[in-house]
This record gives structure tokens, sequence and C-alpha cells, in this order.
């Protein structure tokens, strides 16, 4: 299955830092999980020496890196752009990705430098990832004709990089034909919507968390209406998750609520859940889906992300994701305005 020229070696290039994920299970004894307001809070004892195994390694691990995965089970030539180190670490996950299918041809190995390390605490079904990301020489490269993939997809790269995204801006500009897919990171919402504009206004498609959305938005005065505002910039479609595996959506045409898949199982872990559901929806539009129904694909992987460990393991391949979808009950059907 191809979607570009045969000249071409990618249907999708993702964008965006990388790094190897460290599960920490915490144990039940010695850490109390606390609500404040709308937010949850792990508290540990200060001071104290609290008794943990290390469950489990995800060698390649970051948004980029589970979206190239996605789209490589989805069917799509999907290659990566990205800096490592020179270390086991850079090396096991270029394993882990080539082993996926992912072309790793665009993957920079950047010295002196150490490859970027998560540690994903995990209690019950949730989890907080402490992420420190490694100063890396982030310059664009130059693509070979044959590397021009149809689709981007640029997720979260660290902090102070506006130059690279600058340079991605500027070659997106000189490459018309290309499609932008963007989901911004935590620094890049914390740049706000006037340093990202360049690059929302260029999106074909445009995917962050409702409240992340509301709050780049809400310096404009349009935090009741996001769609709005993202659209008012250029993006041609928004898609604003939940913490339920759903989302609501909108092109120049509709407005769509998106149901969670009906899932009776308990939720094992969250992680990547919606990295599944962002590439999900990038990878029905590549295959040629209309917007609604590539939004429907998106809470089938979400979903079954959440029964696994880690980010990757879960995500399903065309077929599978296709069986699930020929069992879904009426309910779940996206609902258009």
């Amino acid at each position: 299955m191809t979607f570009v020229t045969s000249a071409q070696r990618h249907d999708v290039v993702s964008v965006g830092d990388v790094a190897m994920d460290v599960f920490i299970p915490l144990p039940d004894s010695g850490v109390d999980v606390r609500t404040d307001g709308p937010r949850r809070q792990i508290v540990l004892p200060f001071g104290a020496k609290i008794p943990c195994e290390r469950r489990a390694t995800v060698a390649a691990g970051g948004d980029a890196a589970n979206a190239a995965v996605a789209f490589a089970r989805l069917g799509l030539r999907a290659a990566l752009v990205s800096f490592l180190a020179h270390d086991q670490y850079g090396r096991d996950l270029l394993v882990a990705l080539r082993t996926e299918g992912v072309h790793t041809n665009l993957v920079h190995v950047d010295d002196p430098a150490e490859t970027n390390r998560n540690f994903v605490l995990w209690s019950g079904a949730d989890r907080t990832i402490l992420v420190h990301h490694q100063r890396f020489n982030w310059h664009w490269p130059s693509l070979r004709p044959s590397d021009v993939p149809a689709w981007l997809y640029l997720t979260s790269v660290g902090p102070n990089d506006f130059r690279y995204e600058d340079e991605i801006a500027a070659w997106l500009a000189s490459n018309p034909a290309v499609r932008l897919a963007f989901r911004p990171g935590t620094h890049q919402l914390a740049a706000g919507l006037a340093r990202m504009a360049a690059l929302i206004g260029r999106s074909e498609v445009l995917v962050l968390a409702e409240e992340d959305a509301e709050a780049l938005v809400g310096a404009s005065g349009e935090a009741a209406d996001p769609f709005g505002a993202l659209m008012g910039t250029g993006a041609r479609r928004v898609v604003l998750t939940d913490h339920h595996g759903g989302a609501r959506a909108a092109d120049d045409e509709h407005r769509y609520v998106v149901p969670p898949y009906p899932d009776t199982t308990p939720v094992y872990e969250r992680t990547g859940s919606d990295d599944a559901f962002a590439a999900t929806v990038v990878a029905g539009l590549i295959a040629g889906l209309g917007f609604r129904d590539a939004l429907q694909r998106a809470p089938v992987n979400a979903m079954s992300v959440k029964h696994e460990l880690g980010a990757q393991t879960g995500l399903l391949r065309q077929e599978d994701l296709a069986a699930y979808l020929d069992e879904m009950p009426a309910g779940a059907a996206v609902a258009v305005d």
C-alpha cells in the first residue's frame, strides 16, 4: 500500500524527539494519590526510600516514534526525522524502529550527546512522565527528492528549538505539495499561538488535547470556541482529544463528536493513547479516507494501546483495526453537527 509516486520512499515522515521509556511502577504503600481541584497528584514522602521494580523498558518511545510505529503498522511507508546519540540507548532505539518497519535513514546521530530517556512513574492506570530533552544540534536535513513525503507529521521537540521549527516552516513553504499534520508538544504549546501560527496555519490537520487548545487560544478571548481561533489561523481540520479516548473535531463544513470506543475491560496503562489517536486519524487521511471515516478509526487504536504496557505494544495493524470496526456498536459512530 503506497500513496506517493513510485520514485518516492515515504508516505509520511514523523518529526520530533525520541526517547527510551523506562517504566517505574509505584507501590500501593508509601505513595498517596490526592485530588487538588481538577488535578490529581502523586505524593511521595520526602527523604524516604520507596521500594520499586524496574518493570519494563521501551526502547523507542516519544511522540514521534510512537506515531511512526503506528503508521508502519497501518501499512504506510513511514520514516522518522530525529536526533539521538551514538550510545547504547540510541542503538537500541534504531533497532526497535527498524524492526517495526520504520525507515531510519533520516535519523541523525549527534555526538557528543546522550539519547533521551523518559522515566514513567506508573500508578494504577495512570502515569506521570519525567522528561528531559537533551540538547542536540537540531537542524532540518536536506532531503533528496525521493525522501520528500506526501505528509509530514510534526510533534514534540525540545525547549527553545524555534530555529529548527522555523527551518521546517520554511521547507514546507518551498514544498507546498507536502501536507502537514501537527500535534504540538509541551514546549510548543508553551510558546503560544502567535509563535506557532506559521505551523498551525500550514496544518492540514491539527491535533491537541481539549484543555491544551483552550489554554493556547485563551489569550485571544476565544477559549470557549477554540475551533474558531485555530481554524482562523489557517488549520484546515482540528481535532481536540479528551481523557476518555474520544474527541471533538471540525473542518470547514462540519463539527464532529467522536465517542470513545465502547470497552468494558479495565484500562491497564494509558501512555501513548493520544499518540495512537492522532496518528490513526492522520493515517486514515493519508490512505484517502474522508475526515469522518478517519476519525472513526482513532478511538479503536487509542483503546487498544490502553490495554498494554507502553505506547506501542497495543498499536493495531490494519486488519485488526478493521475487525474492531466491524464489531463496533451503532452508538459508537461519529456524530456530525
